[in-house]
């Protein structure tokens, strides 16, 4: 049984110089297309979202803790499943043949 490659080979016929088509060369094929690349780029964009939510925290009063600021749902829940959204995403961009 032939063991499967990532890549498919391909012989490509070029014709030299006294036009014979006698040179081969060997082309491959990507492992992914187009959509797979755009959902790469769509799963990178959320997580770099999710974490631009997460970002920030600073206090406008260094003398006054406020934890509203630091524990809202924007950064302990909204971010994390934006990020989380992302990895599935990613993970079905890589799988998805």
């Amino acid at each position: 049984m032939a063991k499967d490659n990532v890549y498919t080979k391909r012989v490509i016929k070029d014709e030299d110089a006294s036009g014979n088509g006698s040179t081969n060369k060997v082309g491959t094929t990507l492992l992914f297309n187009s959509t797979n690349y755009k959902l790469i780029a769509l799963g990178l964009g959320l997580i770099i979202i999710g974490l631009f939510l997460m970002s920030g925290g600073a206090m406008t009063d260094p003398n006054v803790w406020d934890e509203g600021e630091i524990y809202s749902f924007r950064r302990i829940t909204l971010a994390p499943m934006v990020i989380l959204a992302g990895l599935v995403v990613e993970i079905y961009a890589i799988f998805k043949k």
